[in-house]
């Protein structure tokens, strides 16, 4: 199935537009020129939404085309796939459609039905300890802090849309055209604050990047660090600073379980607010599209790290003015994935490890490239995947060793705004590699690296034949 010839449905979506406006069914229905029977049928998903109902809605709301590829019911639906294959669920055979019915219909359901797994699984763990499991806190049922935050930003998109404004006004207030914005923000946190900044070389390889101490308001900064780094730890200080009053409003509305949870978020509420001091929305957006998405020229052109750079470009989610929907990853030598955000429809797995055929496994053996692949995943669409390794280390002979890989991709029928795509041949079928997922929600049944079954699928075992993997599927 291409990716041109998908139906879109997006009943959630149009519920709540009509909702924002206050308008019942009848009314929405008549400002779009259709019945309201079919209306009641498109926010139901029952039926897809048409060129001419797209252009109504274009017409009548101003509705934002580019959110009709962002729903959030395919994060969800991926999510709800992946718990699925618990062997407690074996007794229950869930369809794919009927799991993407329920992420669509009722992602609120299907949201708590994620958490209280969530807990579950922390209560299982916890209890498979016997020697302290009668000493455990009832918090500790909770989810991890940082999985906590990270699924806090994965529901919302990754764009937090008031911190980024009041990161962009920052940002231009202090801009002073050419002048190096290091010594901008120096000026500013001294002028402004009284903080006064160092760049310490007495302990560069001590790891540590910045340090405050409020007694005396002074900003400690590695000398040994890069100079994207040490930009990006300024910004941060100064949404500590600055910021305080609507973090405390964002965290208050987070609702996280634990006080640990809200320190971890606190902390990356305060990057995300640096990141977009550093990367501007609009300057930055306006930048990207110029560039065509050229990562090195992106960072060099606004002191930043191609890393920073990535990141950003999957954030681009502000309403009338998006980006192009790009994946962002960062995996360790071992495949844990230590950063992880998609605007796409390519999700990313809650446990395990992901495919082995996707580019991001092989950076590693090729540093100081990028790698670029055109994948297919089993639903049909395509993506342009890039990766490149990166190495964080501090000064010193012995001092530890960090390597990534980072992976930055988009669906195929954005590679025309990406300079990486320019000398491939997107329309030869037999260029694009099949990847997916996990295997546990990879529907391919002839794939020669898959690990175990996909979910729902029969199994048998031949004893007088063997393939590549020890079974067959049904």
């Amino acid at each position: 199935m291409s990716n041109n010839s998908r139906k879109i449905f997006a009943g959630a979506r149009i519920r709540i537009l009509r909702q924002s406006h206050n308008l019942t069914q009848a009314v929405f229905a008549q400002q779009i020129a259709i019945s309201t029977s079919y209306l009641n049928q498109i926010e139901n998903n029952q039926r897809a939404l048409s060129g001419s109902v797209i252009l109504a809605l274009v017409d009548a709301f101003n509705f934002d085309l580019t959110e009709l590829a962002l729903d959030g019911a395919g994060k969800v639906s991926v999510d709800l796939q992946e718990i699925l294959t618990d062997p407690i669920f074996a007794d229950n055979e869930v369809l794919t459609q009927e799991i993407k019915v329920a992420a669509t219909n009722a992602p609120n359901v299907t949201k708590a039905f994620l958490d209280l797994y969530a807990m579950f699984q922390k209560s299982r763990e916890q209890l498979g300890k016997v020697d302290n499991a009668l000493k455990d806190r009832e918090t500790s049922l909770a989810p991890l802090p940082y999985e906590e935050v990270r699924d806090h930003f994965h529901y919302n998109d990754n764009y937090i849309d008031e911190l980024d404004r009041a990161a962009e006004a920052f940002s231009r207030s202090v801009q002073r055209g050419v002048a190096d914005r290091h010594a901008d923000f120096v000026d500013y946190l001294s002028s402004k604050h009284g903080v006064h900044v160092v760049l310490r070389k007495d302990k560069p390889s001590s790891g540590t990047i910045r340090s405050f101490e409020s007694a005396t308001k002074t900003l400690y900064l590695n000398a040994a660090s890069t100079k994207a780094t040490n930009l990006f730890q300024l910004a941060y200080q100064v949404g500590l600073i600055e910021q305080s009053t609507l973090v405390e409003t964002l965290l208050e509305a987070a609702e996280f379980h634990t006080n640990a949870a809200r320190e971890v978020c606190r902390m990356t509420f305060a990057n995300y607010f640096a990141g977009a001091v550093v990367l501007p929305y609009s300057d930055f957006t306006s930048a990207a599209k110029e560039q065509r998405h050229d990562l090195e020229k992106l960072a060099f052109q606004f002191d930043a790290s191609t890393e920073q750079v990535c990141h950003r470009l999957s954030t681009l989610q502000r309403g009338g003015n998006r980006g192009i929907p790009f994946y962002f990853l960062r995996i360790d030598q071992a495949g844990n994935v230590t950063k992880r955000h998609s605007a796409t429809s390519l999700q990313f797995t809650r446990f395990g490890g992901s495919c082995p055929l996707w580019n991001v496994h092989h950076a590693f053996q090729s540093p100081g490239e990028i790698l670029r692949q055109l994948a297919i995943t089993p639903d049909g669409v395509k993506y342009l995947s890039l990766a490149f390794d990166q190495t964080k280390r501090v000064a010193g002979f012995k001092s530890p060793v960090r390597k990534y890989v980072i992976g930055l991709g988009c669906e195929i029928k954005h590679a025309g705004h990406v300079v990486y795509a320019d000398d491939l041949d997107l329309t030869n079928e037999q260029n694009f590699e099949p990847i997916g997922a996990s295997c546990r929600i990879c529907e391919r049944t002839n794939c020669f690296h898959r690990s175990v079954p996909p979910i729902g699928k029969e199994i048998t075992i031949d004893h007088n034949s063997r393939g590549s993997v020890p079974f067959k599927i049904e």
